[in-house]
C-alpha cells in the first residue's frame, strides 16, 4: 500500500505579526509554558534549530520517557507523537501539524495487520516503531532501527518472528541477525524511491566519498553502502571515518547536522530517479515549519489525545524495548 504524500497547504491558523523574532517567541514561549520541544533529524532546519532535544526513534522515545516537562511538543511525525503520549499519559503532548503522518505507518492498517498476525498464531510480533498505536498494541515488542538487530538475535532460535512494517528494514534486519522472518509488506515513500542507477553515477563522481545509507532502503540500495545504519548511527559514522565525503542515502534533514558537527566535510544527497520530484524530502516531516512550532506552543493545540485502554497495550511492547537498549 502506497500513501499519497500530503498537501502542502497551510494549517487555519492565527495571522502572526512579521516583525516577531519567532526563534525568541519560542524559547519565550517554551519556558513560560513548561513545554521541552523534541525534534527528529528529518525536520527543516529551522526547527532542528530551536529544539531542546534532537535524536533518532531510540533517542527520541527514551527522551519522551524521561520528560520533567509538563508538556511535550513532538516536532516529527504522528506516530512520534502518540509514542510520547504512551509513555507519559498525565502530560500534554502536542504536534505542530496533525496531518504530518507517515507513509510506512499507514502501510499497515491495523485490522488487516490483526488479521495477518491471527494467520501466524504461534509468533511472537516484533513491530518497527514507526507505526501507529494500534499497531503497537497488537505486537509484543518493539524496535528501531538502532536495536532491531540485537533484538532480534535475542529472540531464542526456535521461536518463529513476524517482522512489521517495514520488509526492507525486514530483510536488512534478517539478513544481519542470521534469522528468517514472516514479513509484512509495508514500506516508506522516501527510503524506496532512492535510485539505483543514480547512486551508481555519483558514486563514479566521487569516487572516494563513503557511501552511508538507512536501512529502510531497498536491498540494491543497502549494497552500494559503506556504512548501514539508524540516522544516530549514520550521524557517528561520518564523524569518526576519516573521509572528507559523504554520499548519505536517507532523508536529506540529516544532513544538517552532520554539517554542523563536521563542518569540513562534504555530504552529497542521494537521488531518486526524477531529479524534478524532491521526492527523498519527506513531505511529513517538512508539514512541520517555525511557524507552526510557535503556534502550537502559543495555541496549545494540536494536542495527541489517546483511549487509556488502547494505550496501555502499546505501552507494554515499548516497555519491552526500552527495558532491552
Amino acid at each position: 500500500m502506497t500513501l499519497a504524500p500530503p498537501t502542502m497547504e497551510p494549517m487555519t491558523r492565527l495571522d502572526i505579526d512579521p516583525t516577531l523574532d519567532l526563534f525568541e517567541e519560542i524559547e519565550r514561549l517554551k519556558e513560560e509554558t513548561n513545554t521541552i520541544l523534541l525534534a527528529h533529524y528529518y525536520q527543516e532546519n529551522d526547527v532542528q534549530d530551536v529544539a531542546d532535544f534532537i535524536g533518532d526513534s531510540l533517542d527520541l522515545a527514551r527522551r519522551a520517557q524521561s520528560v520533567t516537562h509538563s508538556r511535550i511538543l513532538f516536532a516529527g511525525v504522528h506516530f512520534m507523537a502518540e509514542t510520547a503520549k504512551i509513555l507519559n499519559p498525565s502530560k500534554t503532548v502536542l504536534i505542530p501539524d496533525m496531518a504530518a503522518g507517515c507513509s510506512l505507518a499507514d502501510s499497515c492498517p491495523p485490522d488487516e495487520f490483526a488479521r495477518f498476525k491471527t494467520a501466524h498464531p504461534d509468533h511472537i510480533v516484533v513491530t518497527y516503531i514507526n507505526c501507529t498505536a494500534e499497531t503497537k498494541a497488537l505486537s509484543d515488542i518493539i524496535v528501531t532501527s538502532t536495536n532491531a538487530v540485537d533484538i532480534v538475535k535475542s529472540i531464542p532460535r526456535d521461536q518463529p518472528i513476524i517482522f512489521a512494517p517495514d520488509r526492507y528494514l525486514g530483510a536488512w534486519v534478517s539478513k544481519q541477525a542470521g534469522r528468517d522472518m514472516v514479513m509484512w509488506d509495508g514500506s516508506c515513500i522516501v527510503h524506496e524511491t532512492f535510485s539505483h542507477k543514480e547512486l551508481v553515477r555519483l558514486k563514479v563522481e566521487h569516487p572516494h566519498a563513503g557511501v552511508v545509507a538507512h536501512p529502510e532502503c531497498p536491498e540494491a540500495i543497502l549494497g552500494e553502502a559503506d556504512f548501514v545504519g539508524s540516522t544516530r548511527k549514520l550521524l557517528n559514522f561520518v564523524s569518526d571515518d576519516p573521509r572528507d565525503t559523504f554520499i548519505v542515502v536517507t532523508e536529506p534533514g540529516i544532513i544538517y547536522q552532520m554539517q554542523k558537527n563536521e563542518p569540513g566535510k562534504t555530504f552529497i544527497p542521494a537521488l531518486s530517479e526524477d531529479e524534478s520530484c524532491n521526492c527523498n524530502n519527506c513531505p511529513f516531516m517538512k508539514l512541520n515549519t517555525l511557524e507552526k512550532v510557535y503556534l502550537t506552543l502559543k495555541t496549545g493545540g494540536p494536542e495527541i489525545v489517546m483511549d487509556e485502554r488502547l494505550r496501555r497495550r502499546a505501552e507494554r511492547p515499548l516497555l519491552a524495548m526500552l527495558e532491552r537498549s
